[in-house]
């Protein structure tokens, strides 16, 4: 699930692929992909070239259900083993979208950004502003999922004021 090139300005951080992403060897190739290529104003061929867009979840398979039927959270196996030293591999990374708390998580603390201790997703994503001015930029989203449907239609500033900037900087930073 990890596409990266040394070439790669611009990351998008997620958590782990779902069965059906996981069975198709292909990140984001399902609903929540075609909303993040949306939020991100980007079309598939350009989404997918590792070239210009490095996508590494934070886990690289599906981690299993948990009792309810969600995915379970990322392994940490993948994160320890390998996420320090492919990302010090990513030297022209400028932008960073952070799919969800776990990717939020790992990437704030490798970047030494400031949140509040036990702060939530939603408090993390309310204050982009501060993050988007950081070297490299960063944009914490929620997860594209349709379980976040509820969370978008409470939090119309999302996509009325985030996703704008967002699509400009992701427009900025693919061009030559």
């Amino acid at each position: 699930m990890l596409r990266a090139s040394a070439t790669a300005r611009i990351l998008i951080a997620g958590q782990a692929p779902g069965i059906r992403v996981h069975r198709s060897g292909m990140p984001f190739t399902d609903a929540s992909g075609d909303r993040l290529r949306a939020w991100m104003d980007t079309p598939a061929d350009v989404f997918y070239d590792e070239s210009r867009i490095a996508i590494i979840p934070m886990g690289f398979c599906f981690p299993g259900w948990d009792a309810k039927g969600g995915d379970l959270p990322p392994r940490v196996e993948c994160r320890l083993a390998w996420h320090d030293r492919v990302f010090s591999a990513l030297p022209a990374i400028r932008l960073i979208l952070l799919v969800g708390a776990h990717a939020r998580d790992y990437h704030f603390n490798r970047l030494g950004l400031p949140r509040g201790k036990n702060e939530t997703l939603t408090a993390t994503v309310a204050a982009w502003r501060a993050h988007a001015e950081a070297s490299p930029r960063v944009f914490p989203l929620p997860h594209p999922s349709w379980r976040n449907n509820g969370w978008l239609k409470a939090n119309p500033w999302f996509e009325n004021e985030l996703l704008p900037r967002m699509r400009r900087e992701v427009r900025d930073t693919l061009l030559p």
